[in-house]
């Protein structure tokens, strides 16, 4: 299997499958033969993944039109079926090799495939169906598949839950499953399979190692596709699947680690501008053997690889693979690069579904743009970036420098249907110098579009510009007055005992500088006493005092702390990890209010206490039990006194965005299925604080904490959409209201939300993270500075005019 980068979040729980003896009629020709899905993998003798048909009837079976599917074990709601069309057909008698993804391991090459796709199949299960059709399987259960009559044959192995009847035995990097002799088709996968060596046999007989008998010469000679026509008008190539001979080009760039290959561009051009003339040939484990001006002609067969895997939302990259190349001269100009600047502001067409096969429209979308150049050689000039370099060698620019820009470099997402599309990363085999928002690459920026996993459309650099720094500063907020209560949030990323000192002084210095050490600190993500380690600990004493020491250390106030320890591996996270939120509170300016029985599964309550609002636990977390914190941290309520008056304060820490689609996914719009329950928690949140405005109208209730979505999201409106609470990341300017940096979005996903009896406040998100390449935090925090209430206006005016006098003499 081609190697991926990991998936980011995890996919949604498993569809629970009625119990069905049979999916597909049993076959009288055409069925399935044998899968194998560890090609590559660490231990497999074979470098590639294969499906493999055979027809047990008595005349040919024409497969054009036809395609083998593939869906992983346990299927998702997100999950879709990979697709690899079939042409040709299978002699009686005979067998079809379908070769898939390729793996870096592995000594022995498949036999020459009949088709070829990219599907990377598991190695242990999974399912594969022949099917009648080539649009993609919707189906994901027993029943649901045995209804589809597009289905010819299917056949599950190991832990499938689609399956005929029972699933073959678990395969590995070193077997398959392989149709007993005679090819019996019972409906029962088990029953018919038998798990072994592979053996993979193509059309003609040949099995690996056998060779090629019939060796085409080396004439030079173009064949009649050129890359155009490869390419084609859509996303996906009209010629996939199929062969290609001797197609022209002239070599732009060469790749020689990670997806190795090269790339070629046709000097002869059509006039169409959604067809590329750029396309990247794969040479898997093999370094390429041309160089940059050779004229080649590649033969080979056309892919489409999807970053990710198959059942994923990324697109694809439309590639020759298992090429021969043919070196016609050397030394040849290369093609003047596409130079690429202001882009169209339009993002993806948004059908409401799978925008593959709509063709480019690259004068209204930004990403058809980009796709019309895939594989071309194009230049960015004195490209700003947007978003900092990472571990991996990728930096985000942008080609549209005042596309929603921000007063620090960045580019703002302000909407879902804003989502820049003059985005663009960069990413370079070599030396990437630390680059942070702002930074610009001067000069010319050069190499070929692709699509990766984790960001989409990249330029390959081959050349990069010359690094110029903005000398970008971390931000240090304003003083705050003797008379204002600060409440600041911040997510300090699975911060354990564990991690070096060298991060827990970098976050004590924000704390205690860039912050002015505020009286509450709402933290997220701190983890147990020995972090990811999965033992059942769960206290975080230890993690805490660590980081309070520090602050101290550095000059802060001696924070205490309120917490509650989650139910073991009950809050998500990093497994083991047992993330949760928590209160820092400067006992020299705010006092906490006690009140004991607060636990992982007793929900605090809102009682009256003198006519006013008071908790019945405190901290306490707010309905721990509901279904809308399942595998999620819970919120955390404290009740806390400043000057006399009552503050509730709320931590939280929402359930994550993995599992959603990619902005630049095939989908349009994407599925965003974690919002589902953070709409749910919002509702949760929302309810416990209108139990509090039910007994007191004039309570002092600030949210903060990281809620993990936009301020334009539904969860963050069902908050505010009364006009009871106020995000105060909309009291900021529009392309200012973000704390986080996502793919060269600048963003928010962090919030401070008040009620709107607090009419007296200064907000500041304060950008010391998200925007460097060195980062104590993915995130920024953030803090208000406040007067809270004494629940009468007309108090109010007298007690704050006052203190303002005081403020005033202190000077």
């Amino acid at each position: 299997m081609r190697p991926t980068l990991p998936v980011v979040g995890t996919a949604v729980a498993a569809l629970v499958l009625a119990a069905v003896p049979a999916v597909a009629a049993p076959s009288t020709d055409a069925l399935i033969s044998e899968v194998y899905g560890g090609g590559g993998n660490s231990g497999a003798t074979l470098k590639q993944d294969f499906v493999e048909l055979a027809n047990k009837g008595t005349t040919p079976i024409a497969l054009d039109g036809f395609s083998v599917q593939y869906i992983s074990a346990t299927p998702g709601a997100s999950t879709q079926w990979g697709v690899t069309p079939l042409t040709g057909s299978i002699a009686p008698g005979k067998t079809f090799l379908v070769a898939q993804a390729k793996g870096t391991g592995g000594t022995v090459d498949l036999p020459a495939p009949d088709a070829t796709g990219t599907i990377a199949m598991s190695a242990t299960g999974g399912t594969i169906a022949l099917v009648n059709g080539t649009a993609a399987l919707t189906c994901k259960t027993v029943a649901d598949c045995a209804a589809d009559t597009r289905i010819k044959d299917l056949v599950g192995f190991g832990t499938a839950v689609v399956r005929e009847a029972t699933a073959t035995n678990a395969l590995s990097n070193t077997t398959s499953a392989s149709r007993k002799t005679g090819l019996p088709d019972t409906d029962d996968n088990s029953a018919d399979f038998t798990v072994g060596d592979p053996t993979p046999t193509n059309s003609k007989g040949e099995t690996p190692g056998g060779g090629d008998p019939d060796p085409d010469p080396e004439d030079p000679t173009p064949g009649d596709k050129r890359v155009h026509d490869i390419q084609g008008v859509t996303r996906i190539s009209p010629l996939v699947g199929q062969k290609v001979t001797n197609v022209p080009g002239v070599v732009t760039g060469t790749r020689a680690s990670g997806d190795r290959g090269f790339w070629i561009q046709d000097t002869a051009p059509d006039n169409d501008p959604r067809t590329s003339e750029g396309v990247f040939v794969y040479t898997a484990g093999s370094a390429p053997t041309v160089a940059v001006g050779d004229s080649v002609v590649v033969s080979g067969t056309i892919a489409e690889y999807r970053p990710g895997g198959e059942t994923g939302s990324n697109q694809t990259l439309t590639e020759i693979t298992a090429p021969t190349t043919i070196t016609v001269s050397k030394g040849n100009p290369v093609p003047a690069p596409v130079v690429v600047k202001n882009i169209p502001t339009g993002y993806l067409p948004a059908p409401g579904g799978s925008i593959e096969q709509l063709p480019l429209e690259p004068a209204k979308y930004g990403l058809d743009y980009f796709e019309s150049l895939e594989g071309t050689l194009v230049q960015v000039d004195d490209a700003r970036v947007v978003g900092p370099s990472n571990t991996f060698g990728e930096v985000w620019v942008t080609v549209n420098p005042d596309q929603n820009k921000n007063l620090r470099g960045g580019t703002t997402y302000t909407s879902y249907d804003q989502a820049n599309s003059g985005r663009l990363k960069i990413k370079t085999a070599g030396t990437l110098p630390a680059s942070n928002v702002g930074d610009v690459f001067a000069g010319a920026t050069v190499g070929a579009i692709e699509y990766t996993n984790f960001g989409g459309y990249t330029l390959a650099a081959l050349n990069l510009g010359a690094h110029a720094s903005s000398n970008l500063q971390r931000e240090i907020t304003a003083q705050q007055k003797e008379s204002e209560l600060s409440v600041a949030t911040y997510n300090v990323e699975n911060l354990d005992p564990s991690d070096p000192q060298e991060k827990f002084d970098r976050l004590a210095e924000g704390v205690t500088t860039n912050l002015r050490s505020p009286d509450v600190v709402v933290l997220e993500e701190i983890q147990d006493n020995n972090g990811a380690t999965n033992d059942g600990v769960v206290a975080a004493d230890q993690t805490l005092q660590k980081f309070s020491d520090t602050i101290v250390a550095k000059g802060g106030p001696r924070y205490q702390w309120r917490q509650i320890d989650p139910e073991n591996l009950k809050d998500g996270g990093e497994p083991g990890g047992n993330i949760r939120v928590g209160f820092f509170f400067n006992p020299q300016r705010v006092s906490f209010v006690d009140r004991p029985g607060g636990d992982f599964k007793t929900p605090v309550q809102v009682v009256k206490k003198n006519g006013r609002a008071a908790l019945s636990v405190s901290p306490g977390r707010i309905d721990p039990l509901n279904d809308a914190w399942a595998s999620s941290r819970k919120p955390l309520a404290g009740e806390f006194k400043f000057r006399g008056r009552t503050v509730f304060v709320v931590a939280n820490h929402f359930n994550s965005k993995g599992g959603d689609e990619a902005i630049h996914g095939r989908n349009q719009p994407p599925n965003r299925t974690s919002e589902v329950q953070r709409g749910k928690q919002a509702a949760a949140l929302k309810t416990f604080t209108e139990q509090i405005r039910a007994i007191d109208k004039g309570a002092n209730v600030v949210l903060a904490g990281d809620l993990n979505d936009y301020q334009f999201s539904p969860a963050v409106k069902a908050l505010t959409g009364d006009g009871n609470l106020k995000a105060l990341i909309d009291t900021l300017p529009a392309n200012e209201r973000y704390s986080y940096v996502f793919e060269g979005n600048s963003q928010t996903l962090d919030h401070l939300v008040m009620s709107k009896n607090i009419t007296r406040f200064s907000y500041d998100v304060v950008h010391i993270n998200a925007e460097f390449a060195d980062q104590a935090s993915d995130h920024d925090p953030q803090i208000v500075r406040a007067r809270p209430s004494t629940g009468d206006a007309n108090v109010d005016r007298i007690v704050f005019a006052l203190e303002d006098v005081l403020d005033c003499l202190k000077k």
